[in-house]
Order: C-alpha cells, then sequence, then structure tokens
C-alpha cells in the first residue's frame, strides 16, 4: 500500500537534502517522497517530507516562512559564505562589542535586496551558480528582493555571535552572516545553522533518522507522521459524505454549504482521510484542484 503522508525529519550535518529523502525512500518503501525546502549541508534541523499522494501539496509551501537559529564567526570571509568554504584573506582581529553587532544587524532586517552566494543553486543561464564558481569562472548573480522577519543578536563570545532569525523563502543566511561581517569591517561567515520551522512544521516535530529507522522496524510509523488535519492550518477542514466522496473522485464539483466564504477548503472522509484540496467556483460550489485518492 503507498503510505500518503507527511513526515518531519531532523536533518543531521553532512546530509544533502536529496540525501534524507533519498534514506527515508528506503526506509518506510515509498518510491514517492520529496521536501519542502533545501538545507545545505552544513545545516540541520527541520526537513519536512512528502510522501505518496501527499507530494501533490508542494505547490503550497513554494514561499513559506522559514525560522533558523545559529551561529556566526568573525575574522574572515569565505568563497561559499560558510565553515564549509575557503578563506578569503588572513583572519582579522576582533574587537567588536555586542552593541555594535546588534547596530549592525539592525539594516539587515526588512525587505533586502540579497545577493545570494557564489556556491548556490541559483541558475545563470540555467547554470547553478555553483557550478560556475568550482570552474573559477565569473558567477554573475543578482540581487533579489527577500524579506528578513527577524534577525536577533542573542549573544557575542569572543568571535562566534549567536542569533536567530525568521525570513522568507528564498532569503540565504549565509549571506545574512557575510553582510554583517561586512557591515562590521572584519569579514564573518556562517558557523552553524539549525532551521527549527517552515510553516507549520516545527523541530518539536521532527524526528532523527535514527528514530525513523527504528519505527520502521518495528511497524510503528504511524507514530511519527504528522495528523493530515495539521497540515496547512490556514485552510479550513471539513468532512465529506460519501457521496461527495465519490464526486470528487471523478473531479466533479461539490456542494459544502458551511464554506462559503473560503477560497479553498481541505476535504476529508473520516477524521484523518485528506481526499482532496478543492477550490470555491462560487458560492457554495468547490471543485476538487489536488485530489489525492
Amino acid at each position: 500500500m503507498p503510505l500518503n503522508a507527511v513526515m518531519v525529519v531532523d536533518k543531521p550535518a553532512g546530509w544533502t537534502s536529496h540525501d534524507v529523502v533519498a534514506k527515508v525512500r528506503r526506509l518506510v518503501g515509498e518510491r514517492s517522497v520529496g521536501h519542502l525546502g533545501t538545507l545545505d549541508p552544513l545545516a540541520t534541523g527541520v526537513l519536512p517530507l512528502v510522501l505518496g499522494r501527499m507530494t501533490r501539496l508542494c505547490q503550497f509551501y513554494t514561499s513559506s516562512e522559514k525560522a533558523y537559529a545559529g551561529t556566526i564567526r568573525l575574522g574572515f570571509a569565505t568563497d561559499t559564505y560558510d565553515a564549509d568554504g575557503a578563506a578569503l584573506g588572513a583572519p582579522q582581529p576582533v574587537q567588536v562589542t555586542l552593541e555594535e553587532v546588534v547596530a549592525a544587524a539592525a539594516p539587515l532586517v526588512g525587505v533586502l535586496q540579497q545577493l545570494p552566494p557564489p556556491f548556490s543553486a541559483k541558475k545563470i543561464h540555467g547554470v547553478p551558480a555553483y557550478k560556475l564558481a568550482r570552474k573559477k569562472q565569473e558567477v554573475g548573480l543578482r540581487p533579489v528582493q527577500v524579506e528578513v522577519r527577524d534577525f536577533t543578536i542573542s549573544g557575542l563570545d569572543g568571535e562566534l555571535i549567536e542569533f536567530r532569525c525568521r525570513v522568507s523563502s528564498g532569503t540565504y543566511v549565509r549571506s545574512l552572516a557575510h553582510d554583517l561581517g561586512l557591515s562590521l569591517g572584519v569579514g564573518a561567515h556562517l558557523a552553524s545553522l539549525r532551521r527549527t520551522a517552515v510553516a507549520e512544521f516545527t523541530i518539536e516535530q521532527a524526528h532523527t533518522l535514527e528514530e525513523i529507522a527504528e519505527a520502521a522496524a518495528q511497524d510503528r510509523l504511524d507514530d511519527l507522521l504528522m495528523h493530515p488535519r495539521r497540515v496547512l492550518p490556514h485552510i479550513p477542514s471539513v468532512t465529506a459524505t460519501e457521496e461527495d466522496v465519490g464526486k470528487i473522485r471523478h473531479g466533479r464539483t461539490v456542494n459544502l454549504p458551511e464554506m462559503s466564504r473560503s477560497p479553498w477548503v481541505k476535504v476529508f472522509a473520516g477524521q484523518a482521510e485528506l481526499v482532496c484540496l478543492a477550490s470555491r467556483v462560487a458560492g457554495t460550489l468547490f471543485h476538487p484542484k489536488v485530489v489525492l485518492i
């Protein structure tokens, strides 16, 4: 039987998001697995996975807010803007105060034109920037509009800054670290990063790969899956009749009287089976747009 579900993984350091998808695919025996937002190999934390027909929900998460906590090392920048890269010049002496760091971080909050790192997946004439950067070719990236909704400096210990942030989709935290170093005049790079939330998914809901492997071996994967009614919480839910579920199977419009004001609705058969996401046509008539049965 296909496994149609959402699972939140706590990605380990050193793994790509694709590595995690491939591992979970093998562990749970489900070929169709996708993720809701790439994490760099250096980073750990929240990586929501959609399995089976739930992969059809990816379209609703393309602009999800993300939250992080991490550390920034002052003293030198790197070519990747993080600890995996090569230093750009000799280390500089760091003599800054917490107050100076907080002041330098303040202008990096809001709607910004952010330049992505040269070693990134941004494409230039169809070629990922990191491929050009590895070949020492010019990487002509352009600034991208992003929004940094929070960038809180929570501590300074020698050369290490502790921070947390909330950012829009497409924001590079590595670039935040690099730009902070430029502002302080001492260079900086991202030393560690942990994603604590993506959309409604939080670190408290995340499971390690070891926990997933153990649950799969003991045939209790259901314990690790998100309840479907907690997915896309901003979209209201309704429980359909058997007759309406039959109509949805055939792509037919259904009448949902209690949902006359919502543009979208999650339609369930019983408490836990998400059968579709339907969009309002007119009045109380909804058309199944994303069918999951």
